[in-house]
């Protein structure tokens, strides 16, 4: 069964930096009025896409004390690199971030990708390769710690004898997020383990094209891919005419292009609310069943209001 069946969900992804724990704590609070379903952070020590000796809170920390303020809305992580920790000291983490939510967390974890932050805190870096073999191993541990008395593992990263993670979340079930695209590995362990699937908004070739992969994998390991639900980051720019959304979406589209980053380029939804949703449409009837509008202080609140308002209702 999928996590959360046929809802279409709609939500904010803004990972912490640039902005205040003041700043924050508005966005979530806010967030939860405006109707949103999810609101989440990242898990970095520096800034991405910007600065990177600028702002940046602790994200697990962050998300603690969020969730400690908000009552309805689910709260996220996407996504946490293999790499930061041992994912037995992260299953207790886990756990005790969905006692604070109340059992409202869902929860992301990828191989990771900014090395920068492993050079500068002397963290390991491994090649892709190992970090998927890390990423798999994670998700097999996560699970385990959550659901079993005790974790036995034996594994080429990690070992664990008798292992306890007490108390276990709330959810009998914590849906676990994998982020990430990448065709060979990724999305293996997708098709294995998550009950999300995170990506980014993209052309509908490339999306039905990783849809056409990942059912592939799932057939591999007897999974139905209906099973897994489709969780799509954005970011969404919505004014009262169309050049006024593409006027303010050029800086946007401009710094990923700047940035190399094509596909982060194509992430980026901008119109009235009746073309963001005609746009975003094409990808429910794709299969999407979350879209989580990515954000970065300070907080474009004409769209936040728009989406919540106007676009998700269209949807849903």
């Amino acid at each position: 069964m999928r996590i959360h069946g046929d809802a279409i969900r709609f939500g904010i992804h803004a990972g912490q930096h640039n902005g205040t724990y003041a700043d924050f704590q508005e966005l979530w609070r806010r967030a939860e009025e405006l109707g949103y379903d999810w609101v989440s952070d990242f898990d970095h020590f520096l800034p991405i896409q910007l600065e990177p000796s600028g702002p940046c809170f602790d994200g697990p920390t962050l998300l603690a004390a969020m969730a400690a303020h908000t009552e309805r809305i689910r709260c996220g992580m996407l996504v946490t690199s293999v790499t930061y920790r041992h994912p037995a000291v992260l299953a207790n983490i886990v756990a005790t971030l969905d006692h604070i939510a109340g059992g409202r967390l869902e929860y992301g974890v990828g191989a990771g990708w900014y090395e920068l932050e492993h050079d500068q805190y002397g963290i390991r870096f491994p090649r892709i390769g190992e970090r998927m073999d890390m990423l798999d191993e994670t998700c097999r541990i996560l699970r385990s710690m959550w659901t079993q008395d005790t974790t036995t593992f034996e594994g080429e990263h990690w070992q664990l004898q008798d292992a306890w993670c007490n108390p276990k979340p709330v959810q009998d079930h914590l849906p676990l997020v994998i982020g990430g695209s990448g065709e060979k590995r990724t999305l293996r362990i997708v098709a294995e383990h998550a009950d999300i699937w995170n990506t980014f908004l993209d052309t509908t070739d490339a999306f039905e094209h990783k849809l056409e992969v990942l059912a592939g994998h799932c057939a591999d390991v007897g999974r139905d891919p209906a099973d897994i639900r489709v969780s799509m980051t954005l970011r969404a720019i919505v004014r009262d005419t169309h050049e006024e959304a593409a006027a303010a979406a050029q800086p946007v589209i401009d710094r990923f292009l700047a940035a190399n980053n094509a596909r982060l380029a194509n992430s980026v939804a901008f119109g009235t609310a009746e073309e963001v949703a005609e746009h975003l449409a094409t990808f429910k009837e794709r299969g999407v069943g979350d879209f989580l509008v990515g954000a970065m202080a300070p907080w474009d609140w004409d769209s936040f209001e728009r989406v919540a308002g106007e676009v998700a209702p269209a949807l849903r």
